[in-house]
């Protein structure tokens, strides 16, 4: 099997892409702030808030969770869902490491 593009690239690279790719839709970053702003695992209220089909908030669920943004847990015939710390931890420390590099470079 040949190689893919993104063997060129490191790991890292490779997943902060990923993380990006998953938050380059605006109802992704919809859900994200509603779950910021409930602070609670919550489950079926997302569609609620979304001017979107249910199965299309599914998937932007999906999404989301195989970017490591979310988490869901099972509960009942529900899935809720809640942020995963641990991912924007590593976007936190990514676009600190830009800052600090953009801090201390000299501009054209």
């Amino acid at each position: 099997m040949g190689v893919t593009k993104t063997d060129h690239f490191t790991e890292r690279q490779n997943s902060i892409a990923n993380i990006a790719k998953a938050l380059g839709h605006p109802a992704r970053i919809a859900i994200i702030e509603y779950l910021l702003k409930v602070n609670t695992c919550i489950c079926s209220d997302i569609v609620e808030e979304l001017p979107l089909a249910q199965s299309t908030v599914s998937q932007h669920l999906k999404e989301l969770k195989n970017a490591g943004l979310i988490k869901g847990n099972i509960e009942g015939t529900s899935i809720c869902y809640c942020i995963d710390e641990k991912t924007f931890g590593v976007l936190k420390n990514y676009f600190g490491e830009i800052i600090l590099s953009i801090n201390n470079q000299k501009c054209c």
